[in-house]
This record gives structure tokens, sequence and C-alpha cells, in this order.
């Protein structure tokens, strides 16, 4: 159960904000980030179980206004398609997470994390193409990871530059399907009762504060290096996951 706002300080407040508005920055040049970075900050603060169901929450603000910012890049055919495909998969991926532990969740996201950053460069590096038939069978398994993950944003974004898009066109397609997913998500999470009033709220003000970062950094994304911002992303994903599974399997053993 999250801890009511009696519980949580001022400065855990601030800084729940401070990386929210990053994580919405970083994600506006890189296409994936929010779903990584805000897992290192409100585990610490209200624990395992109820990040997911924050982080989609929230999700919806963050992606809203990205795929606002660069609407007209986006491939409305094939979000349709990753949409279709894993529609059904992502509520099944929502309603197993529901039934994980506190030590289970922290494994799953942990895991999760440290896995985005191999997974990532492998196909960035053999560059693997994939038809619209491709596209619409990985999204079937897609919707299994981002339904019962967080920071699974990572491989719809290497789904997509597989399918051949490139660029401002990759987030803005990705923002669109995952405001989608996070309906799905969302309405699992509500029927199984994890979705309290202080899960609600704390979505909600991240939510809102992320919502100038995509505006921001489609300002700056031609002037800042995306890949450096990848690097640092990377980095903090591996350690911040790393020490999950640390507190995850102390609870086991």
């Amino acid at each position: 159960m999250i801890a009511g706002f009696a519980d949580i300080s001022a400065l855990q407040l601030l800084l729940v904000a401070a990386v929210a508005l990053l994580a919405s920055l970083i994600g506006g040049l890189a296409g994936y980030g929010t779903g990584a970075l805000m897992p290192l900050v409100l585990v610490p603060v209200v624990g395992a179980e109820p990040v997911v169901p924050i982080i989609a929450i929230s999700a919806i603000f963050t992606n809203l206004s990205r795929a606002t910012a660069y609407f007209r890049y986006a491939d409305r055919r094939r979000a349709l398609i990753v949409i279709a495909a894993a529609a059904l998969t992502t509520g099944l991926g929502a309603y197993g997470y529901t039934r994980l532990s506190s030590a289970g969740a922290a494994l799953v996201i942990g895991t999760m994390l440290i896995a985005s950053v191999p997974l990532r460069r492998m196909l960035r590096r053999r560059a693997v193409r994939i038809g619209d038939l491709g596209l619409g069978a990985s999204a079937v398994g897609y919707g299994v990871v981002v339904g019962g993950t967080s920071g699974s944003g990572v491989i719809l974004l290497s789904l997509l530059m597989a399918a051949g898009l490139e660029g401002a066109a990759v987030i803005a397609t990705d923002a669109m399907v995952s405001v989608v997913t996070s309906v799905i998500k969302i309405s699992i999470f509500g029927l199984a009762g994890v979705v309290t009033a202080q899960v609600l709220a704390l979505a909600l003000l991240i939510g809102a504060i992320a919502l100038p970062g995509a505006f921001l950094a489609r300002a700056f994304v031609e002037r800042m290096p995306v890949h450096i911002h990848a690097a640092i992303l990377d980095v903090a994903v591996i350690v911040g996951g790393t020490v999950m599974i640390s507190a995850a399997l102390r609870q086991l053993f």
C-alpha cells in the first residue's frame, strides 16, 4: 500500500517533481526515459507495488503532450497495428502485475530496466528490419511486457525503428501507442483495486509537472546531442535496476 502524503516529506515530493520534469524532457529528446527514470525515485518513496500504476496514469499526460508536440510526424497506420496487436496482451500483463508481491514487483521492474539497455543497443547495432506482419507479431509480446512493467517503452521504440521509422516519427508514434496502453493498464489496475486515492494524486502531480517537458524537448531537439542523454540514461537505469533487485532479494532471503 502506498504511503499517504502525510508520510512523504516535502523534500521527497520536490525530488519526485524534479525527476518527473527531467524524465519528460529526456523522453521528448530520446523517445523514452519517463518509465525508466521514475521508478528510481518512486520506489524508495512509496515502495515497488504502486510504481507501475502511478507511472501508467502519469504516462497519459506525458505521452499526450509528446504526441501533441510531434503530432505531424506520427505514423498512424503503424500505431494502429501495434495497438490492435498489443491491446489484449497489455491487459493480461497488467493483471499479472496485480498478483505480484512487493518483492516480486521490484524484481520485475529492476530486471526490465537492466535488460532494456542491451536490448536497445543490440537491435540498433544489428539494424534489424521488420514489416507490418513482424511489427504486429512483436507487438503481441510487447503488450505482455508493457502491461506488467515500467521502463519497457524502449522495446516499442526499438520495434518502431526496426519497422523503418526514424527521428521524430518514432517519438510521435510511440507516444500515440503509449497513451492507449496506459489507458488499458489503468482500467485493469482500477478493477483490481490498486488505484488508490494516493496513487491517483501522486500520478496527477507527476503528469502535470511533466507536461512542459515534451515542448521543451522539441525546442532543443536539434541543438542537443541525443546520444549523450541516452548514455547517461543507460547508466542510471542499470544502477537503479541493480539497486531495486538487490533490495528485493534481501526481502526474499
